[in-house]
């Protein structure tokens, strides 16, 4: 491999993040949370990669390029709020510990669906 592809690396550092957020529930959460967390950062973000193009389709939306591309040069830096969000978002039952962070989990998977969705569509295209 010549060189990282932007996308792929950004889907892999949000991944890292939703790991941390998925962890920091489990260990600061009540005790539901250790099955049902990772299952819905799992059902989520898989929801999130393989329902999303079918739902542009059937609201008629073009197709969004992904995240990171050579078109937009400011798309590298915003691109970095993902992860940085993601990882703040882990830091919050940390320091508030006890709730339920089920839509915390839910949300930063969206994200990281996101991010994944993005590398698909860079690796798809020809170049």
């Amino acid at each position: 491999m010549k060189r990282f592809e932007p996308n792929l690396l950004l889907a892999i550092t949000t991944g890292c993040a939703l790991l941390l957020v998925v962890i920091t529930t489990i260990l600061y959460g009540p005790p539901a949370a250790l099955l049902r967390n990772p299952l819905l950062a799992v059902i989520c973000a898989g929801g999130f990669v393989l329902l999303n193009p079918m739902m542009l389709r059937m609201m008629k939306i073009a197709p969004r390029p992904p995240l990171i591309h050579p078109d937009s040069r400011g798309a590298a830096a915003w691109a970095t709020v993902f992860p940085m969000l993601v990882i703040a978002a882990a830091a919050v039952p940390v320091f508030r510990p006890g709730p339920d962070y089920g839509l915390l989990v839910i949300v930063a998977s969206v994200w990281f669906g996101a991010t994944v969705e993005s590398a698909i569509k860079a690796s798809r295209q020809p170049g």
